[in-house]
Protein backbone atom coordinates (compact mmCIF):
# COMPACT_ATOMS: atom_id res chain seq x y z
CA UNK A 1 0.00 0.00 0.00
CA UNK A 2 2.32 2.76 -0.95
CA UNK A 3 1.67 6.19 -1.19
CA UNK A 4 3.09 9.64 -1.66
CA UNK A 5 4.22 9.45 2.29
CA UNK A 6 5.35 6.08 2.71
CA UNK A 7 7.52 6.56 -0.49
CA UNK A 8 8.73 9.70 0.99
CA UNK A 9 9.08 8.79 4.83
CA UNK A 10 10.59 5.06 4.15
CA UNK A 11 7.55 3.66 5.66
CA UNK A 12 5.56 0.54 4.34
CA UNK A 13 1.87 1.52 5.77
CA UNK A 14 0.60 5.03 5.38
CA UNK A 15 -0.31 5.66 9.51
CA UNK A 16 1.73 7.82 11.52
CA UNK A 17 0.79 7.35 15.32
CA UNK A 18 -0.17 10.79 16.55
CA UNK A 19 2.17 12.13 19.62
CA UNK A 20 -0.11 12.11 22.73
CA UNK A 21 2.52 13.52 25.26
CA UNK A 22 3.21 11.33 27.99
CA UNK A 23 0.73 8.77 26.22
CA UNK A 24 2.95 8.32 23.57
CA UNK A 25 5.28 6.02 25.22
CA UNK A 26 8.60 4.87 23.48
CA UNK A 27 7.07 1.60 23.52
CA UNK A 28 4.34 2.64 21.38
CA UNK A 29 6.21 4.45 19.35
CA UNK A 30 8.42 1.49 18.55
CA UNK A 31 5.90 -1.10 18.49
CA UNK A 32 3.85 1.31 15.18
CA UNK A 33 7.10 1.43 13.90
CA UNK A 34 7.76 -2.18 13.96
CA UNK A 35 4.56 -2.82 12.76
CA UNK A 36 5.57 -0.59 9.35
CA UNK A 37 3.67 2.98 10.37
CA UNK A 38 5.34 6.19 11.72
CA UNK A 39 5.94 6.18 15.56
CA UNK A 40 5.89 9.58 16.76
CA UNK A 41 7.10 10.48 20.56
CA UNK A 42 7.01 14.25 21.92
CA UNK A 43 9.36 16.57 22.92
CA UNK A 44 6.79 18.13 25.25
CA UNK A 45 7.93 18.24 29.18
CA UNK A 46 11.08 16.79 28.70
CA UNK A 47 14.38 17.82 28.70
CA UNK A 48 16.59 18.07 25.87
CA UNK A 49 19.10 15.51 27.02
CA UNK A 50 16.57 13.42 28.22
CA UNK A 51 14.89 13.44 24.55
CA UNK A 52 17.75 12.80 23.03
CA UNK A 53 18.26 9.66 25.17
CA UNK A 54 14.49 8.41 24.56
CA UNK A 55 15.57 8.81 21.03
CA UNK A 56 18.82 6.92 20.92
CA UNK A 57 17.60 4.74 23.09
CA UNK A 58 14.58 4.27 20.57
CA UNK A 59 16.77 4.24 17.64
CA UNK A 60 18.15 0.83 19.07
CA UNK A 61 15.29 -1.28 19.39
CA UNK A 62 13.95 -0.70 15.64
CA UNK A 63 14.43 0.23 12.48
CA UNK A 64 11.35 1.48 11.81
CA UNK A 65 10.68 5.26 10.87
CA UNK A 66 10.21 7.21 13.66
CA UNK A 67 9.40 10.85 14.47
CA UNK A 68 9.65 13.20 17.26
CA UNK A 69 6.82 16.41 17.72
CA UNK A 70 8.00 19.61 18.87
CA UNK A 71 5.03 21.77 19.50
CA UNK A 72 6.86 25.24 21.11
CA UNK A 73 8.47 27.94 19.12
CA UNK A 74 10.59 28.66 22.19
CA UNK A 75 12.77 25.16 21.38
CA UNK A 76 16.17 26.18 20.70
CA UNK A 77 17.71 25.21 17.33
CA UNK A 78 20.03 22.70 19.22
CA UNK A 79 17.59 20.73 19.97
CA UNK A 80 16.06 20.95 16.79
CA UNK A 81 19.63 19.54 15.26
CA UNK A 82 19.94 16.84 17.71
CA UNK A 83 16.14 15.54 17.19
CA UNK A 84 16.28 15.58 13.16
CA UNK A 85 19.81 13.34 13.71
CA UNK A 86 17.62 10.65 15.34
CA UNK A 87 14.89 10.71 13.38
CA UNK A 88 13.07 10.52 9.76
CA UNK A 89 10.78 13.12 10.19
CA UNK A 90 10.23 15.74 12.39
CA UNK A 91 6.59 16.74 13.19
CA UNK A 92 5.63 20.27 14.38
CA UNK A 93 2.58 21.65 15.86
CA UNK A 94 0.60 24.76 16.99
CA UNK A 95 2.86 27.71 16.10
CA UNK A 96 3.17 29.55 13.13
CA UNK A 97 5.76 27.27 10.22
CA UNK A 98 9.08 29.05 10.47
CA UNK A 99 11.39 28.50 7.03
CA UNK A 100 14.20 28.87 9.72
CA UNK A 101 13.31 25.77 11.93
CA UNK A 102 12.45 23.84 8.61
CA UNK A 103 16.08 24.57 7.59
CA UNK A 104 17.64 23.25 10.37
CA UNK A 105 16.03 20.35 10.05
CA UNK A 106 16.65 19.73 6.27
CA UNK A 107 20.41 20.68 6.92
CA UNK A 108 20.20 17.37 9.86
CA UNK A 109 19.26 14.94 6.94
CA UNK A 110 15.33 14.66 8.21
CA UNK A 111 12.00 15.63 6.99
CA UNK A 112 9.30 18.34 8.21
CA UNK A 113 5.91 17.68 8.76
CA UNK A 114 3.32 20.40 10.27
CA UNK A 115 0.20 20.01 11.13
CA UNK A 116 -2.34 22.72 10.40
CA UNK A 117 -6.04 23.58 10.90
CA UNK A 118 -6.41 25.79 8.10
CA UNK A 119 -5.78 26.54 4.46
CA UNK A 120 -4.02 29.07 4.93
CA UNK A 121 -1.82 27.07 7.78
CA UNK A 122 -1.27 24.76 5.17
CA UNK A 123 0.02 27.24 2.62
CA UNK A 124 2.42 28.51 4.78
CA UNK A 125 4.00 25.59 6.04
CA UNK A 126 4.63 24.67 2.22
CA UNK A 127 6.10 28.14 1.61
CA UNK A 128 8.75 27.78 4.31
CA UNK A 129 9.57 23.89 3.11
CA UNK A 130 7.90 21.11 5.00
CA UNK A 131 7.52 18.06 3.25
CA UNK A 132 4.37 16.71 4.63
CA UNK A 133 1.46 18.58 5.72
CA UNK A 134 -0.93 17.23 8.30
CA UNK A 135 -4.70 17.96 7.84
CA UNK A 136 -6.51 18.46 10.87
CA UNK A 137 -10.21 18.22 11.30
CA UNK A 138 -12.10 19.86 14.16
CA UNK A 139 -12.70 16.11 15.12
CA UNK A 140 -9.40 15.05 16.20
CA UNK A 141 -8.81 14.58 20.36
CA UNK A 142 -6.59 16.78 21.93
CA UNK A 143 -5.60 20.31 21.48
CA UNK A 144 -7.75 21.33 18.36
CA UNK A 145 -5.99 24.20 15.63
CA UNK A 146 -8.93 24.89 13.60
CA UNK A 147 -12.96 24.83 13.53
CA UNK A 148 -13.34 22.97 10.09
CA UNK A 149 -14.41 19.42 9.78
CA UNK A 150 -11.83 17.04 8.67
CA UNK A 151 -14.46 16.19 5.14
CA UNK A 152 -14.59 19.65 4.29
CA UNK A 153 -10.76 20.72 5.55
CA UNK A 154 -9.53 18.15 3.63
CA UNK A 155 -10.31 18.87 -0.02
CA UNK A 156 -9.39 22.07 0.14
CA UNK A 157 -5.68 21.80 1.04
CA UNK A 158 -5.36 19.13 -1.35
CA UNK A 159 -6.39 21.51 -3.72
CA UNK A 160 -4.25 24.58 -2.37
CA UNK A 161 -0.77 22.19 -1.87
CA UNK A 162 1.36 19.68 -3.47
CA UNK A 163 3.16 18.13 -1.14
CA UNK A 164 2.12 14.73 0.41
CA UNK A 165 -0.71 15.51 2.55
CA UNK A 166 -2.04 13.38 5.92
CA UNK A 167 -5.39 13.50 6.96
CA UNK A 168 -5.87 13.83 10.99
CA UNK A 169 -9.14 13.79 12.82
CA UNK A 170 -11.85 11.04 13.33
CA UNK A 171 -9.94 8.34 12.22
CA UNK A 172 -10.60 5.49 13.98
CA UNK A 173 -11.22 2.50 12.23
CA UNK A 174 -10.05 0.83 8.71
CA UNK A 175 -13.20 2.60 7.46
CA UNK A 176 -12.49 5.85 7.97
CA UNK A 177 -8.81 5.13 7.07
CA UNK A 178 -9.70 3.94 3.49
CA UNK A 179 -12.21 7.03 2.84
CA UNK A 180 -9.35 9.65 3.66
CA UNK A 181 -7.24 7.87 0.85
CA UNK A 182 -9.82 7.29 -1.17
CA UNK A 183 -10.55 11.18 -0.80
CA UNK A 184 -6.83 12.06 -1.93
CA UNK A 185 -4.99 11.53 1.36
CA UNK A 186 -1.40 10.49 1.62
CA UNK A 187 -2.15 8.86 4.97
CA UNK A 188 -3.72 9.26 8.03
CA UNK A 189 -2.35 10.59 11.43
CA UNK A 190 -4.31 8.45 14.27
CA UNK A 191 -4.23 9.53 17.65
CA UNK A 192 -7.42 7.90 19.73
CA UNK A 193 -7.31 4.23 18.10
CA UNK A 194 -3.68 3.88 19.89
CA UNK A 195 -4.68 5.08 23.60
CA UNK A 196 -6.57 1.84 23.72
CA UNK A 197 -2.91 -0.36 22.96
CA UNK A 198 -1.36 -2.27 25.05
CA UNK A 199 2.18 -0.27 24.70
CA UNK A 200 0.52 3.31 25.50
CA UNK A 201 1.15 5.16 28.47
CA UNK A 202 -2.39 5.49 29.51
CA UNK A 203 -3.45 4.65 32.81
CA UNK A 204 -5.40 1.73 32.34
CA UNK A 205 -8.52 3.11 33.29
CA UNK A 206 -7.88 6.10 30.35
CA UNK A 207 -7.96 2.96 28.25
CA UNK A 208 -11.00 1.59 29.45
CA UNK A 209 -12.98 5.03 29.41
CA UNK A 210 -11.52 5.58 25.96
CA UNK A 211 -13.27 1.66 24.84
CA UNK A 212 -16.27 2.17 27.33
CA UNK A 213 -16.83 5.56 25.47
CA UNK A 214 -20.34 5.38 22.95
CA UNK A 215 -20.94 7.41 19.93
CA UNK A 216 -19.40 10.88 19.92
CA UNK A 217 -19.18 10.91 23.81
CA UNK A 218 -16.30 13.87 23.71
CA UNK A 219 -16.55 18.23 24.08
CA UNK A 220 -14.06 21.01 22.65
CA UNK A 221 -13.32 22.76 26.32
CA UNK A 222 -11.29 25.06 28.20
CA UNK A 223 -11.91 22.55 31.69
CA UNK A 224 -8.33 21.86 31.43
CA UNK A 225 -6.81 24.75 30.57
CA UNK A 226 -3.91 24.52 32.48
CA UNK A 227 -1.15 23.70 29.68
CA UNK A 228 1.38 25.44 27.94
CA UNK A 229 -0.27 25.02 24.67
CA UNK A 230 -3.64 26.14 26.53
CA UNK A 231 -2.14 29.65 27.19
CA UNK A 232 -2.52 31.00 23.25
CA UNK A 233 -5.89 28.71 22.60
CA UNK A 234 -7.35 26.67 25.06
CA UNK A 235 -8.98 24.46 22.97
CA UNK A 236 -9.18 20.57 23.74
CA UNK A 237 -11.51 17.75 22.85
CA UNK A 238 -11.70 15.59 25.96
CA UNK A 239 -14.37 12.82 27.11
CA UNK A 240 -17.41 14.90 28.29
CA UNK A 241 -17.41 12.48 31.34
CA UNK A 242 -14.27 14.02 32.59
CA UNK A 243 -15.83 17.33 31.98
CA UNK A 244 -18.62 16.68 33.68
CA UNK A 245 -16.74 14.45 36.80
CA UNK A 246 -13.89 17.68 37.03
CA UNK A 247 -16.89 20.41 37.49
CA UNK A 248 -18.05 18.10 40.41
CA UNK A 249 -15.04 18.64 42.20
CA UNK A 250 -13.94 21.43 44.81
CA UNK A 251 -10.60 19.80 45.22
CA UNK A 252 -7.64 22.25 44.02
CA UNK A 253 -5.54 18.75 43.08
CA UNK A 254 -7.31 15.66 41.61
CA UNK A 255 -4.58 13.65 42.11
CA UNK A 256 -0.98 12.79 41.27
CA UNK A 257 0.99 11.66 38.21
CA UNK A 258 4.85 10.05 37.14
CA UNK A 259 6.61 13.09 35.09
CA UNK A 260 10.30 12.42 34.47
CA UNK A 261 10.42 9.71 37.20
CA UNK A 262 8.74 11.53 40.02
CA UNK A 263 5.00 11.87 41.20
CA UNK A 264 3.93 15.04 40.88
CA UNK A 265 0.98 16.55 42.16
CA UNK A 266 -1.95 17.22 38.95
CA UNK A 267 -3.98 20.47 39.56
CA UNK A 268 -7.82 20.47 38.52
CA UNK A 269 -7.94 21.71 35.74
CA UNK A 270 -4.34 20.41 34.28
CA UNK A 271 -3.89 19.43 30.77
CA UNK A 272 -1.94 16.65 32.87
CA UNK A 273 -3.96 13.34 31.24
CA UNK A 274 -4.02 9.99 33.23
CA UNK A 275 -0.59 8.36 32.67
CA UNK A 276 0.20 4.86 33.64
CA UNK A 277 1.18 4.82 37.95
CA UNK A 278 -1.10 8.13 38.07
CA UNK A 279 -3.38 8.26 41.27
CA UNK A 280 -6.51 10.04 42.55
CA UNK A 281 -9.60 11.10 40.80
CA UNK A 282 -8.57 10.00 37.48
CA UNK A 283 -12.20 10.31 35.62
CA UNK A 284 -11.33 14.30 36.61
CA UNK A 285 -8.21 14.07 34.63
CA UNK A 286 -8.00 15.33 31.06
CA UNK A 287 -9.24 12.15 29.02
CA UNK A 288 -8.36 13.54 25.74
CA UNK A 289 -10.18 11.64 22.91
CA UNK A 290 -11.36 12.36 19.32
CA UNK A 291 -14.64 12.15 17.99
CA UNK A 292 -14.84 8.75 16.64
CA UNK A 293 -13.85 7.36 19.88
CA UNK A 294 -17.32 5.21 19.77
CA UNK A 295 -16.00 2.57 17.25
CA UNK A 296 -12.77 1.42 19.82
CA UNK A 297 -13.99 -1.25 21.14
CA UNK A 298 -11.08 -3.02 22.43
CA UNK A 299 -7.91 -3.02 23.71
CA UNK A 300 -4.93 -4.60 21.99
CA UNK A 301 -1.21 -4.46 20.98
CA UNK A 302 -0.81 -1.48 18.37
CA UNK A 303 0.77 -3.92 15.74
CA UNK A 304 -2.75 -5.69 15.52
CA UNK A 305 -4.40 -2.30 14.80
CA UNK A 306 -2.25 -1.21 12.47
CA UNK A 307 -2.43 -4.72 10.97
CA UNK A 308 -6.47 -4.60 11.12
CA UNK A 309 -6.44 -0.81 9.20
CA UNK A 310 -4.34 -2.75 6.25
CA UNK A 311 -6.41 -5.44 6.30
CA UNK A 312 -9.20 -3.16 6.00
CA UNK A 313 -7.95 -0.84 3.80
CA UNK A 314 -7.10 -3.95 1.30
CA UNK A 315 -10.78 -4.92 1.25
CA UNK A 316 -11.71 -1.47 0.10
CA UNK A 317 -8.70 -0.66 -2.29
CA UNK A 318 -10.76 -0.69 -5.17
CA UNK A 319 -11.78 2.95 -4.27
CA UNK A 320 -8.96 3.67 -2.46
CA UNK A 321 -6.58 3.03 -5.62
CA UNK A 322 -8.60 5.37 -7.67
CA UNK A 323 -7.02 7.89 -5.64
CA UNK A 324 -3.35 7.39 -5.56
CA UNK A 325 -2.71 4.45 -3.54
CA UNK A 326 -0.52 2.16 -4.91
Amino acid sequence: MQTRFTELVGCSVSVQQAPMGTISSPDLAVAVADAGGVGTVTALGLAPEALVRRLDEMRRRTSGVLSANVVSEEVGEQLVVDVAERVRLVDFFWFDPSPRIVELVHRSGALVGWQVGSVAEARAAEDAGCDVVTVQGVEAGGHVRGSTPLRRLLPEVLDAVDVPVLAAGGITDGRSFAEVLAAGAAGARIGTRFIATVESGAHPAYKQAVVDAAGDATVITDAFADCPLCATSPRARVLRAAVERVAELDDDVVGTATMGGTQVPVPRGSGVPPVAGAEGHLDAMAMYAGAAVGSVTDIRPAAEVIAELVAELERRLPAARRSGVR
